[in-house]
């Protein structure tokens, strides 16, 4: 059990990737700054884990985030670090938050990528350009980290989309609301 007492995590020290609205790559900032002030845009990425029957796994971000904690968010989000593709990162993140491993999934791919920015609270905000990368899980096994994790669940992809009443006590991450309102409107790339 997460300790709720516990401080929220600071990201600084850590590089994020600034880019251009093109998503071209204008050097290394610190996370910290990227999310605070007026913020710096930079590259991210969140991924989608589907299973066989059409459900997303959608995963509770820490009550440590610091930024959208205990919100509900598609499986990860993350950013790449320097070197790294989006693929690599999003696979380095589905193993360090949920245990999940690329043998549990195939077809992990880049479907849309989209440039955002949002305020959370007075804690700080989010100015991506983020990739959206979705894959098919054949093994559902899970082992969540606790510390990055709050809770997971699956849901009907299309039945959160067409009825958005019967989950609204899922307070859910801006980024995820996009990609998915951009895979159903039929704005992804």
């Amino acid at each position: 059990m997460t300790d709720q007492s516990a401080p929220k995590e600071r990201s600084g020290g850590e590089e994020v990737i600034a880019v251009d609205a093109d998503d071209e790559p204008q050097g290394l900032v610190d996370r910290l700054e990227a999310h605070t002030g007026d913020g710096i845009r930079h590259r991210a990425f969140t991924c989608m884990l589907f299973d066989e029957q059409g459900r997303v796994l959608l995963a509770q971000r820490a009550r440590n985030k610091r930024l959208w904690d205990t919100h509900w968010d598609g499986t990860v989000a993350s950013h790449p670090t320097e070197g790294q593709t989006q693929i690599e990162a999003t696979e380095e993140r589905l193993e360090e938050e949920l245990g999940v491993t690329p043998d549990q999934y195939g077809d992990l791919e880049i479907t849309d990528r989209f440039e955002y920015k949002r305020y959370y609270l007075d804690e700080g905000l989010e100015w991506e350009v983020c990739a959206v990368l979705t894959a098919t899980v054949t093994d559902p096994t899970l082992d969540p980290d606790p510390e990055e994790v709050g809770g997971t669940l699956w849901v009907d992809y299309e039945d959160l989309w067409e009825n958005p009443r019967n989950y609204r006590q899922l307070r859910t991450c801006p980024w995820f609301d996009i990609a998915m309102r951009r895979d159903f409107r039929g704005d992804s790339t």
